[in-house]
């Protein structure tokens, strides 16, 4: 099958994808924005790469021309375009069919709410596309909501892990320290300073408890970058918490389950989640999760089973969670497992792969028959 994949090159996300499709012998084009090239994750040599003339929000409208061009040299089975805001709005407007529109999260769930303009801009992206698909139930619901209406088709398509690279190598060392992790960008919408806050509730409890040589066994390894980082690094300070909590920096995603390798408990203070990828990801690590309770970590994580589930944006719930995981090994050995078997059952990343190509197929069968008739 020859795909054109129309997203941002410098998404892992989206890496994922085309290595994937191309791995499985299918001829992917990825065409991209200016501001979008290929950056840390690599490409695999097999993938077609088309960089757009023009950038930021006006290449979504000045590069359909250019596009449709393209997508007329390339003549593809199919085109999934992945954001249902900005490339969406390329797709429509470049004219490409049959079109799979992938929505990943804000483009649904902030976007249209931002203006009357843009409302209209995502529902017409969306209306447009010959299939949708989406990486959550959630996510689906909410492009419901936006249609006003239940009985639009949306496949789920769940954006999951490679079992084998996120697998433990080796057992815990028993080295007497517990370390608590986290691997996001550090943006607000991740709610990494109620991390920090939460460890700083933790330890207090502790030592009150008289356990002050378990709070000083305890280790935070926070791995990212973005816009807060001075904010937390701040706060880490502020809090007295720069011997308990590092901040480790950006990683690439082929470096995330060695860092993943360390972790004793995994901990995701988001307060808005359309997909718990990087739950996923320490949950095929054999690794118990605390998350907040934001559709997508609630979706992904059974709550009690693989981990638990606290209130979002109250880091004393995230420090009682926490306290019980810190204090019952058999308790995190016995949810790591079962968020082990949960991976597997359902966001293993070969299945996931064999899921979308469905879409594709079912997609393109449906357009066949309601040309025939």
């Amino acid at each position: 099958m020859k795909i054109m994949f129309l997203s941002a090159a410098n998404n892992i996300h989206t890496v994922r994808w085309v290595n994937a499709l191309s791995k499985k012998g299918h001829n992917v084009h990825l065409v991209f924005q200016q501001n979008h090239k290929p950056s840390d994750n690599k490409i695999s040599d097999k993938v077609t790469l088309h960089c757009l003339k023009y950038s930021g929000n006006k290449g979504y409208f000045l590069n359909a021309f250019q596009l449709n061009r393209l997508y007329k040299e390339i003549n593809p089975d199919i085109v999934n375009a992945h954001y249902a805001s900005g490339y969406g709005t390329l797709a429509r407007i470049a004219k490409l069919k049959p079109l799979v529109l992938s929505v990943w999260g804000s483009d649904v769930y902030d976007f249209p709410y931002q203006s009357k303009l843009k409302m209209g801009i995502v529902k017409r992206n969306l209306l447009y596309a010959d299939q949708i698909a989406s990486t959550s139930i959630c996510m689906a619901k909410q492009v419901k909501k936006l249609l006003g209406s239940n009985d639009i088709d949306i496949a789920i398509t769940p954006f999951g892990v490679d079992t084998e690279k996120f697998s433990r190598k080796t057992k815990r060392k028993k080295t007497g320290k517990i370390c608590i992790g986290n691997v996001k960008t550090l943006a607000p919408k991740y709610g990494i300073t109620d991390l920090v806050k939460a460890i700083k509730i933790l330890k207090e409890t502790l030592e009150k408890k008289g356990l002050s040589e378990i709070s000083n066994n305890i280790v935070v390894k926070i791995y990212g970058d973005g816009i807060q980082k001075a904010e937390i690094a701040n706060l880490i300070r502020q809090l007295q918490l720069s011997d308990t909590v590092e901040l480790k920096g950006k990683i690439p995603n082929t470096k995330v389950p060695l860092a993943l390798e360390d972790m004793d408990i995994f901990c995701l203070t988001s307060v808005c989640e359309s997909f718990g990828v990087a739950a996923v990801e320490a949950m095929s690590m054999e690794i118990p999760v605390v998350a907040t309770n934001v559709d997508g970590f609630k979706e992904v994580i059974e709550d009690g089973i693989s981990g638990i589930i606290v209130e979002r944006k109250n880091p004393a719930s995230v420090a009682q969670a926490l306290e019980r995981l810190v204090l019952d090994e058999e308790l995190r050995e016995r949810m790591g497992k079962n968020g082990r078997k949960r991976v597997e059952e359902l966001y293993d990343w070969n299945k996931n792969v064999a899921a979308m190509l469905q879409v594709y197929n079912r997609c393109l069968n449906k357009i066949h028959k309601q040309s025939r008739s």
